[in-house]
């Protein structure tokens, strides 16, 4: 899914590898939140970059707010229950984590997508929002996600093809080698596909956390594959690769 950046995390050179010519491209960024929207061109208006900016500050707020009464939810790797009065994201990211086993926060990329995904599709075709190689999609078109696994011989060179009856979809990737997420294990891409997009975000955690080794990669499909809403998994470790479900792997060409 394209996940993470060529050579720097913070410079997302993936992010103009392998953009599509049909859909229109902006992103909104406030304070670590740096996000790459995609909408189809005949619905595109300046009008949607505001709108993404607003829902973008509200969702951050909302859970700083919630974070201050509950600091647990920031730091905890495994589930937790939540505070009365918890907010819409909190309670989605809550129940992903529940879902995968993990933190609540390893869902928060994945549902922050989402969300500004479903803000936008009342007023646009196709949207596809990226949060840090974590992907919300509606798609009328097929789409190639590019993969991107650190150093592992497989980045760029091969993508996953998502179907149009898929999405809408949640297409994650966690990493041990990429990038500045936490992971436990040494997995250098655990892509799902799944819906909502919290629980691929959260699955794709748990799926990389239990990569230590090669040897663990059919463990890590079986932990994913059991989950309900997981459609897909691909898993990288150095030269190595296993698959199941939803998966069609295609060959990248190089630009």
């Amino acid at each position: 899914m394209n996940n993470t950046v060529n050579g720097g995390y913070g410079e997302r050179y993936y992010r103009v590898l392998h953009a599509a010519s049909d859909l229109k491209y902006f992103s909104v960024k406030i304070k670590e939140s740096d996000l790459a929207i995609a909408v189809d061109r005949k619905s595109y208006s300046d009008s949607l970059l505001s709108l993404c900016q607003r829902e973008l500050l509200s969702l951050r707020r909302q859970l700083e707010d919630y974070i201050k009464r509950h600091p647990e939810f920031m730091t905890s790797f495994v589930p937790l229950p939540l505070m009365v009065g918890a907010p819409e994201i909190a309670c989605r990211m809550a129940a992903a984590a529940e879902a995968a086993g993990v933190g609540p926060m390893a869902a928060v990329a994945g549902a922050i997508a989402q969300s500004l995904g479903q803000a936008l599709e009342n007023q646009v075709e196709e949207v596809m929002v990226e949060n840090g190689g974590d992907i919300y999609l509606r798609s009328k078109s097929d789409r190639i996600i590019a993969i991107f696994a650190g150093n592992s011989p497989f980045t760029y060179k091969i993508g996953i093809r998502v179907e149009p009856e898929e999405s809408p979809l949640g297409i994650c990737t966690s990493s041990a080698t990429v990038g500045p997420s936490i992971s436990l294990g040494r997995a250098d891409a655990a892509v799902i596909k799944a819906y909502p997009a919290e629980l691929a975000d959260a699955v794709a955690t748990q799926a990389g956390n239990l990569v230590q080794s090669k040897d663990d990669l059919i463990k890590a499909i079986d932990y994913a594959k059991a989950i309900q809403g997981v459609s897909g998994v691909l898993l990288i470790q150095g030269d190595s690769m296993a698959a199941w479900g939803k998966i069609e792997i295609v060959p990248l060409k190089r630009r």
